[in-house]
């Protein structure tokens, strides 16, 4: 499966190469792409969290923090979490529909 996802390193999750053409695969690739991808998608709610009490660590962190210059670090550090958050639910959201209409 490695010809077909590469490691995103700001996400942390596996993602389908954009240069794949759907059509010149056979079906059990296919199969097995949607598979995999499956697998990976189900990873995500997971991965949210996971950055969601890191958020809530730094938010903490910030509250008791009397440093502005650290103050505007960790402000910057959740707002990154937060971004990497939201991309990750668009890639949850975005290939739900690609994937049930493959199937179909």
């Amino acid at each position: 499966m490695e010809d077909y996802f590469i490691h995103d390193e700001r996400l942390g999750i596996q993602l389908p190469k954009s240069n794949l053409d759907w059509n010149h695969l056979s079906v059990d690739v296919q199969q097995s792409i949607l598979m995999q991808w499956e697998s990976i998608r189900g990873s995500i709610p997971d991965r949210i969290a996971g950055l969601e009490n890191h958020i809530n660590r730094k938010q903490a962190q910030l509250s008791e923090e009397s440093n502005f210059k650290l103050s505007c670090q960790l402000n910057a550090e959740i707002a990154e979490l937060a971004s990497i958050i939201n991309d990750l639910w668009l890639w949850f959201r975005k290939n739900q529909y690609v994937t049930q209409k493959k199937r179909l």
